[in-house]
């Protein structure tokens, strides 16, 4: 399970969890300009905007879990398995397979008005990898400083929604995510006020009160609640520093510790890596489950005019910095 936010300071930061029982060993990737992206069934994109995020690289291919171009447009796939449906090519319609979905939207978009157009006409298809990579089961979000989507490939067909909270977890459809919310109106990172009943004094015994009722479990609905309230009532400075740390700690609100969730097979499904993006400046920015301590990969420091993937491993080992 996953979890994936927007964030506004002076600049526009985009970044996830990834929650899963075992890694890909996925990498830092920045994909530059000239590098030969082939789509199994569309046509090479007539822009190539250059990439930076989080992928597992097969066979010199970058398979993205999230990224952001260099102009400043974000998007991260997360699971929904058991909703998603793709379809065989369809004549007429852009067929994208579901793995090409992120570079094919960034590799020639450089803002959601720009994704939106390109939505109209896709069909997202279960063509695979290969044999050794099952077809993932996924939803978008797409997001730049102005505004934030959801793509869902559904039965139904292509479902696109606004994103207004730019939040974004599992299951349910986003359409019942966002519902959800209203159940959780009178919450308020202020002080409650008695609307049990006049007939009776009731008065506050601790601060944070108002946020009573607040899911605190790890389901995909209850992480979209939380996840949303707490990033929609955040404050932080305009500040790097300030704003990338406030990004990770909003993040850890909905953080996965090892032994709180068993999955099917009995593995332990924990946060693998949260990641924190500065979209407008391009520095991916990074920690794992065992190292805390933040990591960034800038990518306007590489030549983006190159033709061959950029690729850093995760620094997966606690760094503790001695004070004596």
């Amino acid at each position: 399970m996953c979890t994936a936010i927007t964030y506004q300071t002076k600049d526009f930061y985009f970044g996830r969890t990834l929650d899963y029982d075992f890694s890909y060993s996925e990498e830092v990737t920045v994909t530059p300009r000239n590098y030969p992206f082939e789509f199994r069934h569309a046509d090479a994109c007539s822009a190539d905007y250059a990439i930076i995020g989080m992928a597992h690289v097969a066979d010199s291919y970058p398979l993205y879990y999230d990224a952001v171009n260099e102009k400043g447009l974000a998007m991260a796939g997360l699971n929904f398995v058991g909703n998603a449906f793709y379809r065989d090519c369809i004549s007429g319609k852009d067929n994208v397979a579901q793995f090409e979905f992120i570079p094919w939207i960034l590799r020639q978009c450089s803002s959601v008005k720009d994704a939106r157009a390109l939505l109209e006409n896709i069909n997202i298809t279960s063509t695979s990898f290969g044999h050794n990579l099952p077809v993932a089961q996924l939803h978008w979000i797409i997001a730049d400083r102005y505004d934030a989507i959801t793509v869902e490939s559904v039965k139904e067909g292509i479902s696109i929604y606004d994103n207004p909270p730019g939040v974004l977890t599992n299951n349910p459809p986003f359409g019942m995510q966002l519902f959800a919310l209203n159940d959780y109106m009178q919450l308020t990172a202020g002080d409650p006020q008695n609307t049990f009943s006049q007939k009776i004094s009731l008065c506050r015994y601790s601060r944070g009160m108002g946020a009573m009722g607040l899911p605190g479990d790890l389901s995909s609905r209850s992480r979209f609640i939380r996840a949303a309230f707490i990033k929609l009532n955040s404050v932080s400075g305009e500040s790097e520093t300030e704003s990338v740390s406030q990004f990770f700690h909003i993040l850890g609100s909905v953080s996965q510790p090892r032994g709180c969730c068993i999955a099917e097979n009995g593995n332990l499904e924990i946060t693998l890596y949260t990641s924190c993006c500065n979209a407008s400046k391009g520095i991916y920015y990074y920690t794992t489950y065992d190292n805390h301590q933040i990591n960034a990969v800038d990518m306007h420091r590489e030549n983006l005019d190159s033709n061959t993937l950029i690729r850093y491993q995760l620094i997966l080992n606690e760094q503790i910095k001695y004070q004596n």
